[in-house]
């Protein structure tokens, strides 16, 4: 049996680092990568009524969410991916257990105060919750500064 990196991906550029990271890693070990991409589906209400999908939009979503793995995998060489609709970082623990990971790596935003407060931490959140050991990876310099002041 061998030993699983899952590394969960959004397609930005500390998800692409994370999976550089993650390669490092799984490569001495003789690890398998498998990427992870979670996405959400937008949910519409009415007063009076029940929260509906809108159908049409449901299966874009899904569509391109898959195809936008496939071709992340292709550019970064991993065969093994999974797609997954639901809450992010409940999705990515229970992924884990799925395909047996014995780690999991994430890049992270680098977000702080308002938009952290608000946007909440996906990676703070597996980081708490897992059973198994998260890396965390910041993207480059450069590439996150963007992001932390956003």
């Amino acid at each position: 049996m061998s030993t699983t990196v899952l590394v969960a991906v959004d397609f930005e550029e500390a998800s692409r680092h994370a999976i550089e990271v993650a390669r490092e890693l799984a490569g001495p070990l003789g690890a398998e990568l498998c990427l992870l991409h979670v996405y959400q589906l937008p949910v519409y209400t009415y007063p009076g009524l029940e929260p509906q999908l809108l159908p049409d939009l449901t299966r874009e979503i899904t569509l391109a969410a898959g195809r936008a793995l496939a071709q992340l995998a292709t550019d970064v060489g991993v065969a093994r991916t999974l797609l997954r609709e639901g809450d992010a970082a409940p999705a990515i623990l229970a992924a884990a257990g799925e395909v047996g990971a014995a780690l999991i790596v994430m890049g992270t935003h680098g977000r702080r105060g308002l938009s952290r407060a608000i946007l909440g931490s996906v990676a703070e959140k597996v980081v708490r919750r897992s059973a198994i050991p998260v890396l965390t990876v910041r993207a480059p310099a450069a590439a996150s500064s963007g992001a932390a002041h956003a």
